[in-house]
């Protein structure tokens, strides 16, 4: 696992297990918050040993920016803490989460330690926030990658813990195109110091410029490649040939995995607007 001071009291981790997934840490005096988990229970412990024994301060609260296992499923490692998220994150873990935990418990015995704890606290519309020793913690709302997702800015230091609203490479199969576009979007104007993204490394002030940019190009290209093949009489082969460099992007983000995840959002994108397509008819 990966380690770094973002600002004063303010932490990044990453796995060097699972696509660089990232969570974070803000330590105030008496107590600390950490925003998401790490994808396994090893890394999880590992970061709550920095916080609570080399730091010297228990974890009060945990935030989850969205449901997803590799972002929650450590919340169970820190028992005397409370959690924090949407409203929607909760509803969605209660549906799907047993049966994706039991499903992982059959292919990886690792899982077989972790509890689902759902968050205690969640909040719905506009913002919430958290006094952190010296460090207001603002929660806010960036649907797209997931329909629960939120975002933590830390006014102080104008970070914004992103989730997995900001990625190397922009994913909505489990979200929705225009939603995750606004919300990059959003970003872009908040006149920050630094993106954590949920997945990768920190982008810093210089460089979030062309990070949006590059994110917005790929949505774009991709969507009217996409358009393009659902238009055409074969469109399987069509989509077959809009690989991910032809959208701006390299498959080697994310360990690997960003070919894929490229895929997924072929499929999906194809799927929304073949949908959208079926629908407009003209009435005279």
């Amino acid at each position: 696992m990966q380690r770094e001071r973002v600002s004063d009291n303010v932490y990044w981790f990453q796995s060097e297990i699972y696509a660089q997934v990232t969570a974070g840490a803000v330590i105030g005096t008496q107590w600390a918050v950490v925003i998401d988990t790490l994808a396994t229970p090893e890394e999880t412990l590992i970061m709550r040993e920095f916080i609570e024994v080399q730091l010297g301060v228990p974890v009060r609260y945990v935030i989850n920016t969205h449901y997803h296992a590799d972002h929650s499923w450590g919340n169970c490692f820190f028992p005397g803490a409370s959690t924090l998220a949407h409203t929607l994150c909760r509803q969605i873990m209660l549906e799907k989460g047993p049966a994706s935990l039991d499903a992982a418990r059959k292919q990886n015995p690792i899982f077989k330690q972790v509890k689902l704890i759902y968050p205690h606290l969640t909040f719905e519309s506009g913002t919430l926030s958290l006094k952190v020793g010296k460090k207001n913690l603002v929660l806010l709302p960036t649907p797209g990658h997931s329909p629960d997702g939120i975002s933590v800015f830390v006014e102080e230091d104008r970070v914004l813990f992103a989730g997995d609203a900001f990625m190397p490479l922009p994913y909505f199969v489990d979200g929705n195109y225009d939603e995750l576009t606004a919300t990059i979007k959003r970003i872009s104007k908040m006149s920050l110091e630094n993106i954590v993204q949920g997945h990768g490394d920190i982008i810093l002030r210089g460089e979030i410029d062309e990070a949006v940019r590059d994110d917005l190009y790929y949505l774009t290209t991709l969507r009217k490649a996409v358009k393009a093949a659902v238009k055409r009489r074969n469109p399987a082969e069509a989509l077959e040939s809009i690989d991910i460099e032809s959208c701006g992007k390299s498959r080697v983000y994310l360990s690997g995995l960003a070919g894929e995840l490229h895929r997924r959002n072929v499929i999906t994108l194809f799927k929304t607007l073949s949908a959208q397509d079926s629908t407009d008819v003209v009435v005279e």
